[in-house]
């Protein structure tokens, strides 16, 4: 079944409370999905800075000395912010790729969460209240965010198979329903060089847009393709550094519903995740149309971009 929630500031008075309203619309969608529960945060750009969140079976040992050899295998400044199993790495901004190759020799039973300038990612098994209180999801801040509440239908219930899934920098998904050709996708893409670590069709599903952005697309294009190669049922809720993006297969028979006012932008399964959002009263709600793509950017929050494939 699973629960989606989503939150998109138009209004930057209301980034301190991005963790606070989140958490508040994650755990109203508990009974949708008491398996794990996982979210994206999306903070302040540092210019200087990049960002990698990883998750570790033993934090206490495998974080003890993470920061300096890191450092050390980078000849870089690395600082280490843990947060119970999961630990946010800030690297310099471009080194990524030589991080990650650095931490597989480290400590290669370290999974790699989220990547990115601005984005990070907790998930973990358990009680959507449980996950959002050992992360301290409320003390967060940040101008946009999205969450998952999981029922597994696909896959096992673990950490690495709890939403938010990150396949490309600062881009992340999390879905309701099932892709019935997934694993036909799975192949296919790391054929064409695309990192994809579980068997959980969700992943196939973020993975498929990143190798649709690699060739050139938008994210509101490769949101469209999704529509004719993505076979199954599905509601996506994707998050970008600039934005967030909503779609809906042609069928549609996963619940959403979508409220925006000159303060937010947001979505939630059911609209009683949205009914403690200030102003939410005066918001315009609706149900998002079938195969229609809607995206909003910070680079120009006056209208949503929308269109129907």
């Amino acid at each position: 079944m699973c629960g989606i929630v989503g939150l998109f500031f138009k209004d930057r008075a209301l980034e301190p409370h991005l963790g606070a309203l989140l958490a508040d619309m994650l755990i109203t969608m508990s009974d949708r999905g008491p398996d794990s529960a996982g979210f994206a945060i999306y903070g302040a750009d540092n210019a200087a800075v990049s960002k990698l969140t990883v998750q570790s079976e033993t934090p206490d040992q495998s974080f003890a000395t993470l920061e300096d050899d890191l450092r050390a295998a980078l000849g870089e400044a690395v600082t280490l912010r843990r947060k119970d199993t999961h630990a946010v790495l800030e690297i310099p901004r471009g080194q990524i790729a030589p991080a990650r190759a650095a931490i597989e020799m480290i400590d290669p039973d370290l999974r790699v969460m989220s990547s990115g300038d601005t984005i990070e990612i907790y998930k973990e098994v358990g009680l959507p209240k449980d996950v959002a209180d050992r992360f301290d999801l409320r003390s967060m801040s940040g101008t946009h965010g999205i969450g998952h509440t999981r029922m597994a239908t696909e896959s096992l219930v673990t950490t690495m198979g709890a939403h938010p899934f990150n396949t490309g920098p600062d881009q992340c998904l999390v879905h309701n329903g099932s892709l019935s050709n997934h694993n036909r996708l799975r192949r296919k893409l790391r054929r064409e060089g695309i990192h994809i670590e579980t068997e959980n069709d969700t992943e196939v599903g973020a993975a498929y847009l990143t190798w649709c952005m690699q060739n050139g697309a938008t994210l509101g294009e490769a949101l469209e393709s999704s529509l004719n190669d993505l076979d199954g049922f599905f509601t996506f809720v994707v998050g970008t550094k600039d934005g967030f993006g909503v779609v809906r297969d042609p069928i549609a028979c996963k619940p959403a519903v979508m409220a925006e006012s000159d303060q937010f932008v947001a979505f939630g399964s059911e609209y009683r995740a949205l009914v403690n959002l200030p102003g939410i009263e005066d918001a315009r709600v609706w149900e998002p149309e079938p195969a229609t793509v809607y995206f909003w950017s910070h680079a120009d929050t006056s209208v949503p971009t929308e269109k129907a494939a």
